[in-house]
């Protein structure tokens, strides 16, 4: 079941494909209040649009491989009608509880509690269209391959909880763009469609002569917009902290990545404690008396926890410290590493573990399903 966030469809379609079997897809378009805002979490689908989403009908399947809050409500309803023969798989933070999903699989930032139906994985599975990537590349060649080197990308996302995107970042992105210019090289800068506009202002009035920036429109033309040619064409890169999205589709294409911290907000602080709280509860590493009574407690709290204080969140500092950590990237101001650079190879990959779990669950599935969904 995909939905209509690019990213999530993509970790969908990893698993997919490295499972091998046969597969119909769905897509699902939520109603216009619900593309932004949230629905009640439950199985059910009164949030989708019927004109614009594929249909939900008997034969029911064996297996959903799914990802997100709207599509993973379908995929609910959907097993409820099947009277639970269904398995959902859910790729990603679920919204609901845990335990409605046969298994979750989430990357490093997710935290959250030790159940035997939850798989953590370093890296989400999202991956890049090298093609589009080798295409935009070509399409730029003549604007980018004159400009003096290194060619630096500084990615920019925005503001997320617990982050903020103000002046102080603003000037640390100034200060990044001025560092490159310096060395002799051009940074080129972008924004996304979270960038806050006092963060554009600043950037538009600041950044060194040598800098290009180029700002995010809803209504550019797709191929206005460098960000495809800057992943096959820069040499360097800096991303803010809040984008893991941008952060992991460098690394996947083992190009050097720098990750820029981010300030918390006003009530920042508190919550960068909680999540760090929830890191050192749902990650008991090791098999003595205190790792299990961490594991128990972070089972039981996760029961009684019902506002998700402590048990389910995402720590985006733990998975930058792991990064560092293993060599695939350095903070802003740190030399380069060169583990990841030019071996993709090199960066961990849990596919086989998150195959052989999904095989475990429907071992009928392997050759034709039965009562899969068709289009």
């Amino acid at each position: 079941m995909l939905g209509d966030k690019r990213g999530d469809n993509g970790q969908v379609e990893t698993i997919v494909e490295a499972l091998g079997w046969p597969v119909a897809r769905k897509f699902l378009q939520p109603l216009p209040q619900w593309v932004y805002g949230k629905p009640r979490f439950e199985p059910t689908l009164s949030h989708l649009d019927p004109a614009r989403s594929d249909a939900l009908c008997a034969p029911w399947p064996d297996l959903i491989i799914t990802s997100g809050r709207r599509p993973s409500m379908a995929a609910l309803w959907v097993r409820r009608q099947s009277g639970g023969r269904t398995r959902v798989v859910l790729v990603g933070k679920p919204s609901g509880y845990l335990r409605d999903f046969d298994l979750i699989v989430a990357s490093r930032e997710n935290q959250l509690p030790p159940f035997a139906n939850v798989m953590t994985t370093v890296l989400p599975f999202m991956q890049v269209d090298v093609a589009a990537v080798q295409a935009a590349s070509r399409d730029w060649a003549a604007r980018l391959d004159a400009l003096p080197r290194p060619l630096v990308a500084i990615l920019v996302g925005g503001e997320t909880n617990p982050f903020v995107m103000d002046a102080r970042v603003a000037r640390r992105l100034v200060g990044e763009a001025e560092r490159v210019v310096a060395a002799g090289g051009t940074p080129w800068i972008t924004t996304s469609r979270r960038t806050t506009a006092d963060v554009v202002a600043v950037l538009k009035r600041d950044l060194p002569a040598q800098a290009r920036l180029h700002t995010f429109s809803a209504d550019a033309a797709p191929g206005d917009n460098p960000y495809l040619a800057l992943l096959g064409t820069a040499d360097a890169f800096t991303v803010t902290a809040d984008s893991i999205s941008m952060q992991v589709e460098v690394l996947r294409l083992g190009k050097p990545l720098a990750i820029l911290p981010l300030p918390a907000g006003r009530f920042g602080a508190p919550d960068l404690w909680r999540r760090r709280v929830a890191t050192w509860l749902n990650n008991p590493a090791g098999a003595g008396l205190l790792h299990r009574a961490r594991r128990t407690l972070a089972r039981g709290l996760y029961r009684v926890d019902v506002f998700g204080l402590v048990s389910v969140t995402r720590d985006f500092e733990a998975f930058h410290r792991e990064l560092v950590a293993r060599g695939f990237a350095t903070w802003v101001g740190q030399p380069a590493s060169p583990r990841v650079v030019g071996s993709r190879g090199a960066l961990p990959d849990d596919l086989d573990e998150v195959v052989r779990r999904i095989r475990a669950l429907c071992p009928r599935s392997g050759s034709a399903p039965d009562g899969a969904l068709s289009h």
